[in-house]
């Protein structure tokens, strides 16, 4: 049985990770016979360079052809001074909204070989595990009415509107409640009920639903609260279940918690679970095309992908284990370099995640 992955690498960093990647894919596909497919497609600031739009209909209905899409990252300073529509960022947008990808999982997992990676003291964030799950094609990022308006006095005024409507509410809190039951059973919805209606609205059916999973012990903290407790207490946390906006800025908090950015993967699913997979962090123009990129975050995404879409677990387990030897082995990019280690290029530790995969 063929499976059929569209490969989009992007801007900035991309490239360079995604040839790791697929390396590494190139490896357990053969070991484990899985069958996998690659095509290619653009995306973001490449697609308006070759197309003049930054997500061409080519990539969108190739991506509804495909069994999951594997993507890098988008964007940079070359594309800023272009307006809304024509921007890297439009295209993302554009293409979860098309695919129906509405729930990103972020796990912010720390490697016990990078404790001391971490900004906060390792006693702090040992161990650490958190899934956050977040609403990706809804809220403040897509609400209409939106845009830059002249008032009567000639001043210039930004507006957008935050907005969920239940049944938005209801399929992220779903697949958050059955995260929770399959890992330690808490679950933490985030909202800002004391100022925003919308999250009066989210609390309120989040909290209906508990009675459907009795198994699950649910609990509602305010944004600002989480956000503290996050560095204070990071490990009071399991699944997280918020907003889009919310959900953006959090995760990026738990995601340096774990040492580096670099190291965190993240899956963005269809009510199927179809989806894309992809590194948290951006493309990070200043350092692209100097072999510094750290390809780990985009191996441990397509593991998430064998895990959740390709239903191949065992080669999964496979990558992260291989990347837990590497880790072990002392092999570092520059992210996570520290005194003791042994310091190597993105091409180098693609190499040495595929080594470990044939030990």
């Amino acid at each position: 049985m063929s499976r059929k992955v569209l490969v989009i690498s992007g801007d900035g960093i991309g490239p360079e990770i995604t040839a790791e990647t697929v390396k590494v894919l190139d490896v357990v596909n053969q070991r484990f016979e899985l069958g996998i497919e690659f095509d290619e497609a653009l995306l973001g600031g490449a697609a308006l360079d070759e197309t003049g739009v930054p997500m061409p209909d080519e990539t969108l209905n190739k991506a509804k052809d495909s069994d999951a899409i594997l993507f890098a990252a988008l964007g940079g300073p070359k594309w800023d001074a272009n307006d809304r529509d024509l921007r890297p960022e439009k295209g993302l947008l554009q293409f979860r909204s098309g695919l129906g990808l509405f729930g990103n999982l972020r796990p912010a997992i720390l490697y016990s070989q990078l404790a001391d990676a971490s900004s906060l003291k390792p006693e702090i964030v040992a161990g650490l595990d958190i899934l956050i799950v977040r609403e990706l094609t809804g809220g403040i990022y897509f609400g209409e009415p939106r845009g830059i308006r002249t008032l009567e006095n000639g001043e210039r005024e930004g507006y957008n509107t935050y907005k969920y409507n239940e049944t938005e509410i209801r399929r992220i809190a779903k697949m958050a409640f059955e995260a929770a039951q399959k890992r330690s059973g808490k679950l933490c919805s985030v909202d800002k009920s004391n100022v925003l209606e919308a999250t009066v609205l989210w609390r309120e059916i989040v909290e209906g639903m508990a009675a459907d999973y009795p198994d699950v012990e649910l609990s509602h903290m305010y944004v600002d609260n989480a956000a503290m407790q996050l560095v204070r207490d990071p490990k009071q946390f399991d699944v997280i279940v918020t907003g889009n906006m919310f959900g953006d800025i959090l995760s990026d908090a738990a995601a340096m918690l774990t040492g580096s950015i670099g190291m965190l993967p993240s899956a963005s699913l269809d009510k199927n679970g179809r989806g894309m997979y992809e590194p948290c962090h951006g493309s990070a123009p200043d350092i692209a095309g100097q072999g510094k990129a750290n390809p780990l975050a985009m191996i441990l995404s397509a593991a998430m992908m064998l895990r959740y879409s390709l239903d191949a677990v065992e080669a999964a387990d496979a990558i992260e284990i291989a990347v837990g030897v590497v880790l072990d082995q002392g092999i570092r990019t520059s992210d996570i370099f520290s005194a003791g280690t042994e310091l190597v290029s993105t091409r180098v530790m693609g190499d040495a995640v595929a080594a470990a995969l044939q030990l």
